[in-house]
């Protein structure tokens, strides 16, 4: 089905970012373990994912897509396009007023974002300096987010999907340079995300006009239909908001924690941003165009079965996943980070985290895929509502939790947060009747519950077997651990297909691509 092979799409570029992420992060932990240098160069990655999230990927993408799919459907590419001008120009002005505001504010931001750094001079003066470089990350990031919207409303997913392999790549680039070049490497990290911004907006404008996507650069202009993307970013925004300032909650929280913390709960968040990027990036992605236009062509028997797919699709590749990882956290974090300046200790505490983060990671996941049954009816307002209600819980419990559990209340806050979130926009969606869970998926979901058990009771037994490879390090560690994973993945696979929770014939569907309003909710 059409929508399977775009989230495979998306999906494998994600992986593939994921993968050279991973690269990234063993080297940038080789390097800095989990000291001071390394706490202020994580918040200074903070500052531009918090306004790339509440602007570049979410606020502005959840409202632009819906109108521009929906320009595309009726009026053709000539309208689409001129709509996406009149955002550029609008767009690119409020960034470059905002970057030269936070920049030139930047100790006083600080003192808000970190201000457990600020009676530690070294800490705050470092995290100052390195914000102002990765900040105007933020603007370039912002232009790619607009013209990546064109692209996948327009089904070109592939170059918007694989722009993040630049970001890792520079880093990557920056992190080994860092001696040659004789400066630190919390520095040189942080001019690669500078200069990620540059490639990444290069290589999606270069697709861009290639698929004939690109906007015009324009005189910034409030026109109707500026203005009605604005009202609709404004609810979307707030909503994105509260997640973010569910992040700066705790960063500012862990920053009053012991040293380490903050880099802790950056590592074992690394681990669990795998399978939710790789998952819920791409079904979100895939889903949120799809739906906006067999919306307004009035294919909502399409649009229904689409989301049913959506939901199965993120329980079948999450909730194993997070069973997994809760199941090998300590062998994973073990075996990618520990070495170099992360010790033993920082190993241990990295693995407690990431077993409390993937508590919530279904729940996550299928956030990501009910979202969209609300933006593509440009119903902004809903899960703004619903995103106070989990900053809320998160408030309270990381509040709560972190002096008690340390840094492993705040990743707890997090998974229960995730929960009420996913809880809650399910049911509003049901109660309007966009929602029906089909036979299918009643059908479905308990059998991969079932084949998930079975998958963890293997894993369970096979791991002390594993484990006396890992203790010994060097290569034997990563192929006893690559094993775990596959016997992981192999069992999962045969059961699943046993019990019914999945099937051959879905994978079959991915090369032949039916069309969705056509059969989308077939199948056994």
């Amino acid at each position: 089905m059409a929508l399977l092979r775009a989230v495979v799409t998306v999906g494998g570029f994600t992986m593939a970012s994921r993968v050279l992420g991973f690269v990234r992060d063993v080297l940038v932990a080789a390097l800095l373990g989990a000291e001071a240098g390394a706490d202020a160069f994580f918040v200074a990655l903070r500052l531009p994912n918090f306004f790339r999230a509440l602007f570049a990927e979410g606020a502005f993408s959840a409202a632009f897509v819906p109108l521009y799919a929906g320009l595309l459907e009726s009026e053709g590419r000539r309208r689409a396009l001129a709509f996406a001008s009149e955002v550029l120009a609008v767009l690119l002005a409020a960034l470059l007023a905002l970057t030269f505001a936070v920049e030139a504010a930047m100790p006083w931001v600080m003192t808000v974002l970190a201000p457990g750094f600020v009676g530690d001079p070294v800490r705050f003066d470092l995290a100052v300096d390195l914000t102002r470089v990765t900040f105007p990350y933020l603007t370039l990031l912002s232009l790619v987010a607009l013209l990546g919207a064109t692209l996948n409303a327009a089904g070109h997913f592939a170059a918007f999907a694989a722009a993040p392999i630049l970001l890792n790549a520079c880093m990557i680039a920056a992190a080994l340079l860092a001696g040659p070049l004789g400066m630190p490497v919390p520095a040189t990290l942080a001019w690669g995300v500078a200069a990620a911004g540059i490639a990444q907006f290069l290589l999606l404008a270069t697709v861009a006009a290639r698929h004939d996507c690109l906007p015009r650069l324009s005189w910034p202009r409030l026109t109707p239909d500026v203005r009605r993307l604005s009202r609709l970013i404004l609810p979307v925004a707030l909503g994105a908001g509260i997640t973010q300032v569910n992040l700066f909650v705790g960063v500012i929280i862990a920053t009053f924690l012991p040293t380490g913390a903050v880099s802790f709960l950056y590592y074992a968040d690394r681990l669990y941003q795998l399978p939710l990027g790789v998952v819920g990036i791409a079904i979100g992605t895939a889903l949120l165009p799809l739906l906006a236009r067999q919306i307004r062509a009035g294919n909502v028997d399409a649009a229904m079965a689409n989301q049913n797919r959506a939901i199965e699709a993120a329980l079948l590749l999450t909730v194993p996943a997070a069973l997994a990882l809760a199941l090998l956290a300590d062998p994973i974090v073990a075996v990618l980070f520990q070495r170099g300046a992360f010790d033993v200790a920082a190993a241990r505490a990295t693995a407690a985290a990431l077993v409390a983060f993937v508590g919530g990671l279904p729940a996550a996941v299928l956030a990501r895929a009910l979202t969209p049954g609300f933006f593509a009816r440009q119903d902004t307002a809903t899960p703004v509502r619903i995103a106070l209600a989990s900053m809320v819980v998160y408030v309270a419990v990381a509040t709560g939790l972190a002096f008690v559990l340390g840094h492993v209340g705040i990743a707890v806050a997090t998974s229960a947060a995730a929960w009420l979130n996913a809880v809650l926009l399910a049911r509003a969606l049901g109660l309007r009747g966009h929602l029906v869970v089909d036979a299918r998926l009643r059908r479905r979901a308990p059998r991969l519950v079932a084949a998930s058990g079975v998958m963890g009771v293997v894993v369970a037994l096979a791991r002390p077997l594993a484990e006396r490879w890992i203790v010994e390090g060097g290569v034997q560690a990563w192929l006893a651990l690559g094993a775990l994973v596959a016997l992981g993945l192999g069992t999962f696979a045969l059961a699943a297909q046993a019990l019914g929770a999945a099937a051959l014939a879905d994978l079959r569907g991915l090369r032949r691509g039916p069309r969705l309003d056509r059969g989308a909710n077939d199948g056994p």
